[in-house]
């Protein structure tokens, strides 16, 4: 059985269907270019565990402190709580 017979199997659709096909990666894709060019790019770590807490800080300030333009200058735990209080 094909991937695209499994995942009709049960009601999924597949989001890259082809090679080349980057639309439904772009947001991730910003993500990591945003990792790198703000916080890990010409950086020089000691060990593999000082890069993780670095590497945990940036997301732990992406996710709660940094403000994004396409979720209207919100940070992405402020539209979630805000999304959730709706669905409650």
């Amino acid at each position: 059985m094909t991937i695209m017979a499994e995942l009709k199997k049960f009601g999924m659709v597949c989001s890259m269907i082809r090679k080349g096909n980057c639309w439904d990666n772009a947001v991730i894709e910003r993500f990591f270019g945003s990792l790198k060019r703000e916080r890990t790019d010409h950086t020089i770590y000691d060990s593999r565990r000082e890069a993780e807490h670095d590497v945990v800080n940036h997301i732990m300030f992406y996710n709660n402190h940094r403000l994004h333009s396409y979720l209207n200058y919100c940070s992405t735990v402020a539209i979630e709580e805000k999304n959730s209080a709706k669905a409650a």
